[in-house]
């Protein structure tokens, strides 16, 4: 019977990361739509970019910061509709709860981290356009 809630917090945290883990693969996947998107749209603004002198590099670290600025709104976003949770629960006297600055923390950095990681595909290809074809698409 001691060994009973033990058994369930550790089921609970097994359930809770999977569940994390799932979420942060389906906004990753939908930064990268909305990147590949962005990218298909804005062609012909790369290939200007590209043909007055800018740098591949130039392009790929645009449209990461793009990928990492979404990422992190929505991470901001998160973060202040977890908090206004905490803030309830304690406010109703169910139990007394907290958010830490690590939490916090480490929630917008794996944020930061899903952006950057799901938007340097989009980022590429649209480092990759040559400027003339881009410049020619309709």
């Amino acid at each position: 019977m001691l060994s009973m809630p033990t058994t369930i917090t550790t089921l609970l945290t097994v359930l809770l990361a999977a569940i994390a883990s799932i979420s942060l693969l389906v906004g990753g996947i939908g930064i990268m739509n909305i990147m590949l998107v962005s990218v298909t749209e804005r062609t012909r603004e790369v290939g200007l970019r590209k043909a007055v002198g800018a740098q591949s590099r130039d392009i790929l670290l645009q449209f990461i910061f793009e990928a990492i600025a979404i990422s992190l709104s929505g991470g901001v976003i998160g973060l202040a509709i977890e908090s206004t949770v905490a803030l309830l629960v304690t406010l109703s006297g169910l139990l007394n709860t907290s958010v830490s600055l690590g939490a916090a923390t480490l929630a917008l950095g794996f944020s930061v981290a899903v952006g950057m990681f799901f938007g340097i595909y989009p980022a590429q290809r649209a480092a990759r356009l040559n400027p003339i074809d881009a410049l020619r698409y309709e």
